[in-house]
């Protein structure tokens, strides 16, 4: 829905006030939503914090993991975008899956969104408060408290989405270009230098991409595309959604897929096929900063510390404006408290869902400050998991729903587009699920006690949604038959 509550209301003297402000439609082209999304990944941090685990548990077969992520994702999105060009709410998966799946389950699926992208936004302020620190130590050889700098990034997110779209999305793109180029300029120098025993394909090598640790691999790099189906959250305001929300798709899985495994490869060259596992495992933390100094130099390796920085502010900025419309959507629907379908007059954006993301952010970080909680392996792996696995839930629902939808209308598509690829992604993407509930230790570090919390949590929400589902039904038959309703033919498009 897109029109907001009372939006034409008639003033005392029967005139028609003023439509209510709504988002700017129009704004977005391909590249701008690809920002959003590939800032959400946080490629550098991704890359320098991640891969070196990647590395260690998989060998130099690891590239390949990325590469299977990304093609596996690709097949989900042949049904997503599908549907995407039928579908034209702004509830994104919740709207799916209500489509093809039924109104509890997207309801359901409406709370898991929630959930699960605040929580991965939420998580990752510890990040922030944690990658700020090591930066300052590491180049003035300063300790500086991880929550005034959290509480500062809060703040900062919040005044960012409160401004427009196209302010976020030409700041998206600033940071995105750094953080890329600095990985780039790596790549580069490792390439010209022909690595430490001149460039080999070994990785791609049959014998060293089917070994034990590939699972561990994958599970990494599924985690490394998390916030890639958001595209859809932005139809509102992108131009010619049809065509402008597949391609942001298609762009932002086959960059990061192909970036991902490229970079990985490099890394393992600067090194050397047959040391850079010894080299990760002694001290995986440095191994990108020790590649680049070495290649490039060591103003380079101070520039990717800030740089960590900056690619973290990118992500939670992308994760802030997607949940904002989130909650803007479900404040329309009639499912949250109808303040935050607020549109800011001037910006164009939801502001008031902005400013309670905000809050709920603080009070969450707050907390876990107060209890004394470690920023990275607390508030970080804790928050970040299970909004990792909500957001990879949604997408095994999503798959789901496709075929489910396309038997019910009338439709040109193809079985291809409408059950082949579907059915395939659903496959995959529960095999993605179980690698990562199975290898939860090493994303968390944490206990079996935490570890079984962490992974119930998640259809424990799922649960609660079918269960807020059926009491809507009850006692609130009006907002249950609208949920997910179809917007004005002339609307969001």
């Amino acid at each position: 829905m897109t029109v907001t509550p009372d939006a034409t209301a008639a003033d005392p003297a029967g005139k028609a006030a003023t439509p209510a402000p709504s988002l700017r439609s129009g704004s977005l082209g391909t590249t701008d939503i690809a920002f959003f999304v590939v800032s959400a990944a946080a490629p550098l941090t991704v890359m320098a914090g991640v891969a070196p685990l990647a590395i260690l548990m998989g060998g130099i077969g690891a590239p390949v993991g990325y590469l299977l992520a990304g093609l596996t994702l690709a097949v989900f999105a042949v049904g997503f975008t599908t549907m995407s060009r039928h579908v034209r709410s702004a509830g994104a998966f919740y709207a799916y899956i209500t489509r093809g799946l039924g109104r509890p389950f997207g309801v359901g699926a409406a709370l898991l969104a929630l959930i699960g992208y605040n929580a991965m936004e939420i998580g990752v302020y510890g990040l922030l408060g944690t990658a700020t620190r090591d930066t300052a130590r590491a180049l003035f050889g300063t300790d500086i408290p991880w929550l005034p700098v959290s509480l500062v990034g809060l703040l900062l997110i919040g005044w960012a989405g409160y401004r427009s779209i196209d302010f976020g999305a030409k700041l998206l793109g600033v940071l995105l270009v750094a953080e890329t180029g600095i990985l780039v300029l790596l790549a580069g120098g490792v390439l010209v230098e022909g690595g430490a025993d001149g460039l080999s394909l070994a990785s791609f090598a049959p014998g060293n991409v089917m070994v034990p640790g590939m699972v561990a691999v994958l599970a990494f790099a599924f985690a490394a595309f998390t916030g890639f189906e958001s595209t859809v959250i932005y139809r509102r305001e992108a131009r010619d959604p049809a065509r402008t929300v597949p391609r942001a798709t298609y762009l932002a899985i086959g960059f990061l897929g192909l970036f991902y495994a490229f970079i990985v490869w490099t890394v393992i060259q600067a090194f050397g096929d047959a040391r850079v596992i010894a080299t990760a495992g002694a001290n995986p933390v440095d191994l990108f900063f020790t590649a680049i100094t070495t290649y490039v130099g060591s103003w380079a390796a101070d520039l990717m510390r800030i740089l960590i920085v900056t690619s973290v502010l990118a992500s939670l900025l992308a994760f802030h404006n997607a949940i904002n419309r989130y909650g803007l959507a479900l404040a329309e629907e009639g499912i949250l408290p109808k303040a935050l379908a607020r549109v800011h007059p001037r910006h164009r954006s939801p502001y008031v869902a902005g400013i309670a993301q905000t809050v709920l952010g603080a009070i969450v970080v707050l907390a876990f400050a107060t209890a004394g909680a470690d920023p990275y392996m607390q508030l970080l792996l804790w928050v970040n998991t299970p909004g990792m696995l909500a957001l990879m839930l949604l997408q095994l629902l999503a798959a789901l729903a496709v075929p489910f939808y396309f038997r019910r209308v009338t439709h040109s598509e193809g079985a291809l587009r409408t059950v082949v690829a579907p059915i395939a992604a659903a496959a995959l993407l529960t095999g993605a699920i179980a690698l990562v509930v199975t290898h939860l230790d090493q994303f968390t570090g944490a206990s079996t006690t935490v570890n079984t919390v962490l992974a119930v949590l998640v259809p424990a929400v799922l649960i609660v949604g079918l269960v807020l589902a059926g009491w809507l039904r009850r006692a609130r038959p009006g907002v249950y038959a609208h949920f997910a309703a179809e917007p004005p033919a002339d609307a969001g498009d």
